[in-house]
């Protein structure tokens, strides 16, 4: 039995197609309302702040996918993320199931340097504080050796569905209603975006290979690091409208705030948009060479496709 922790999200139904299609029929969705992804996997409803109620719905796991997300609010990551988490590791090491931990990049500098698995963290923030301390929290279960562990970390998404990241909302989301995308800070910086479906796919690999344990990894990338200016021009030509954007200023980000929860939780991420955003993931493509990784190109045309069918 494999199961998803958090298996709502983006991640966890691109996950569980991925562990379907490859590894196993046998899958646990867990989370407070569970929905299946297909006919017959096995739904735990449970409240990953209650110590047993997660251990009861790991018990039998082979392997524990910890996906889980929260709303981008600071006070709630800094108030549950750490009890969420704790119990996971806890109910994993107490039946005495393997643990994957997906993760992103916050924790990381926000500047341009290239960032791969031997970065220091040096957070920005206190989302950033939050991500580094649980990533932290991880490796010392790794460390302690109990039960086998590993990191699997991803940049910002971009995807298919319900993907939900500063680019979709910007960018995807505002082409599908037909209106002009929006660009933070600046356009003439290099990005790393990660597709959906491929950190999913990532994700899974790691977990079903016994060798991955023990460390961390950076999820698979694509190697073209565009701009958002070649990233928008590509989106437009795609959904057939003229290639036009505007560059939101830091300024009038932070204005934003005034008036939008949503954009004052942006604003400790600023800095990376000032700066190019370099990931690498060459790690992982040594392990995994077969992996193919979608395109920037193969990406959109999917989002494309998908918003017109």
């Amino acid at each position: 039995m494999q199961t998803i922790l958090g298996a709502n999200g983006q991640i966890a139904i691109e996950l569980a197609r991925e562990l379907r299609r490859r590894y196993t029929d046998q899958l646990r969705l867990v989370s407070r309302t569970p929905r299946k992804v297909h006919e017959d996997d096995a739904l735990a409803s449970a409240d990953l702040m209650d110590a047993a109620q997660t251990r009861q719905a790991v018990e039998g796991s082979s392997i524990v996918y910890f996906t889980a997300g929260l709303p981008p609010d600071t006070e709630l990551w800094e108030r549950q993320f750490p009890t969420m988490l704790r119990n996971a590791l806890d109910a994993c090491r107490a039946t005495g199931a393997k643990f994957a931990y997906f993760d992103n990049t916050y924790m990381y500098p926000q500047d341009a340097r290239l960032l791969t698995e031997a970065t220091p963290f040096a957070p920005v923030g206190r989302k950033g504080r939050v991500r580094a301390a649980l990533a932290q929290m991880v490796l010392e279960e790794m460390a302690r050796g109990e039960i086998p562990v590993l990191i699997g970390r991803a940049p910002e998404f971009y995807g298919p569905g319900k993907t939900q990241s500063i680019t979709n909302t910007l960018v995807i989301d505002r082409l599908k209603a037909g209106e002009k995308p929006r660009v933070p800070v600046r356009d003439d910086t290099r990005r790393t975006l990660i597709w959906t479906p491929d950190a999913s796919r990532g994700l899974a690999a790691l977990g079903n290979a016994e060798d991955a344990f023990g460390q961390t990894w950076h999820l698979p990338c694509c190697d073209e690091r565009m701009t958002y200016r070649e990233f928008v021009t590509l989106a437009c030509e795609a959904f057939g409208q003229p290639v036009s954007y505007k560059v939101v200023s830091k300024l009038g980000l932070e204005v934003a705030g005034i008036f939008s929860k949503q954009a004052r939780e942006l604003r400790e991420l600023l800095p990376r948009y000032q700066h190019d955003n370099l990931f690498d993931s060459t790690k992982f493509k040594h392990r995994f060479p077969a992996f193919d990784v979608t395109t920037y190109r193969q990406g959109i045309e999917r989002i494309r496709s998908e918003a017109v069918n």
